[in-house]
């Protein structure tokens, strides 16, 4: 959904920054919201919000995003402020950077995160460590989105998740919205935050429509990067996020009418900072918890929330060994049966919840 001003009304007065609310209105005249429509509103709202927000990126303007998350965009701000480049991320991504460290608020956004690793240089050594080594005098206000992870058919160059990559760096905040009421509440977070933010969205998740609360669909509504209790339980915690808590959700379902397991589902919404009183305080109800996740085994974000129950109180409400289900060891395949088999879905989540709970 979209709101399309002529420039040249805009050029002559004609249209008053409070008709921008129209946006906002039509949003609200449902309870429903697709991720796409969140996120392109969040960014609509804090574009008009603050002259300094603008977004940049390849076919982000004319094109209307590879995605659509920019949809209209280009009409409503101009050239100025949303910005088409040529595909070279190394150079965008460079550029952004350097009106941040200057006071500008850049929306970067990458076609699919893998090709983020051309950029890289620019989101690691540049934006997230900038602040520290300048002795806090220097701050770099910039987000990075775009879709993560593994979509359908797109093989191992454009299927990674970088959630652990980046959740590993100091400096750095990372976010993974699963819910329209999630990417909208977090973006508006993250634009308006003084830090470097990499924003992990899901492209098959865009198209997904959502409940919408009626606090959600204010222009002031942001969200903190923590922990959200989708459902309450007893029995065992699934820790997850991004498209997984629909998974993990579905998995519950199956655990309660076909076994009568009350299940808590946790979606995370943050990978750094990392929301460890959300995860020990779901195991202290059920003392049971399997982490859920699509990326690598090794190293990834499950390993880091097993360290975390190990090293603090939540060790000593265990009454099983934490179970990680993730994606498969190996790059991901492009046929869709293989890709199907590498990635979590329900059964597998039902199964090892079966297993950590001694369940036959």
């Amino acid at each position: 959904m979209s709101f399309r001003i002529p420039i040249r009304a805009l050029a002559k007065g004609a249209v008053t920054r409070s008709a921008f609310r129209v946006q906002s209105m039509r949003f609200a005249s449902s309870k429903t919201m697709t991720v796409r429509e969140a996120l392109n509103g969040a960014m609509a709202e804090e574009m008009d919000r603050d002259d300094d927000v603008f977004i940049i990126g390849e076919e982000v303007a004319q094109y209307n995003g590879a995605y659509k998350v920019t949809k209209g965009l280009l009409d409503r701000f101009g050239e100025r402020r949303v910005v088409d480049t040529p595909i070279t991320e190394y150079g965008l991504a460079g550029l952004a950077v350097g009106a941040a460290l200057k006071g500008l608020k850049p929306i970067v956004e990458f076609m699919s995160f893998n090709f983020s690793m051309q950029a890289i240089d620019h989101v690691v050594n540049s934006a997230a460590k900038t602040h520290y080594m300048s002795g806090g005098t220097q701050r770099c206000p910039i987000v990075f989105r775009g879709p993560n992870g593994a979509a359908a058919g797109v093989a191992a160059q454009h299927s990674q998740d970088y959630s652990a990559w980046y959740g590993s760096i100091p400096g750095m905040k990372v976010l993974v919205p699963y819910s329209a009421e999630d990417a909208r509440g977090l973006l508006k977070a993250a634009i308006r935050d003084p830090n470097p933010v990499v924003f992990l969205e899901n492209e098959l998740l865009y198209g997904q429509s959502f409940e919408m609360s009626e606090e959600s669909l204010s222009p002031d509504f942001t969200l903190p990067y923590k922990a959200k209790v989708e459902r309450e339980g007893s029995d065992i915690s699934i820790i997850t996020y991004t498209r997984n808590v629909e998974f993990s959700l579905a998995a519950a379902e199956i655990l309660d009418k076909q076994y009568g397991v009350s299940v808590e589902v946790i979606n995370l919404r943050s990978i750094r900072p990392l929301d460890v009183d959300a995860i020990v305080k779901s195991l202290k109800k059920t003392n049971h918890l399997i982490t859920v996740e699509s990326t690598f085994p090794q190293f990834g974000v499950g390993s880091e929330i097993i360290a975390q129950i190990m090293e603090s109180e939540g060790f000593d409400y265990l009454d099983a060994p934490v179970q990680r289900v993730t994606g498969a060891d190996v790059p991901t395949p492009y046929a869709k049966e293989l890709e199907d088999f590498a990635f979590p879905d329900p059964d597998t989540i039902v199964r090892a919840c079966k297993e950590t709970l001694s369940i036959d």
